[in-house]
């Protein structure tokens, strides 16, 4: 497994937007398990509706995961994603 911990940045947080591209980005790992966690809560990176019931804000830290085969291709994705995107 590997993980990497992110600070929002994003004056949103994660909104709709975000998150709806953050779902796509991870659904094209398909064999790879890519999950977001925030105080405590992990929801799958793909599904949309669990990734906004999460209420990321500016300045809150998540910690993004995948494990599966295609982890460090989808680990070096998210990283990427996140850091131009939120």
């Amino acid at each position: 497994m590997k993980e990497f911990t992110y600070t929002v940045t994003d004056p949103l947080g994660i909104h709709i937007r975000s998150a709806g591209l953050l779902a796509k980005a991870a659904k094209a790992y398909s064999d790879t398990a890519v999950t977001v966690t925030k105080a405590g809560t992990t929801v799958k990176a793909s599904q949309l509706m669990k990734l906004m019931g999460l209420g990321v804000k500016q300045g809150d830290q998540v910690t993004v995961a995948a494990e599966g085969p295609g982890e460090e291709a989808a680990i070096a994705a998210m990283e990427q994603f996140f850091k131009e995107n939120l």
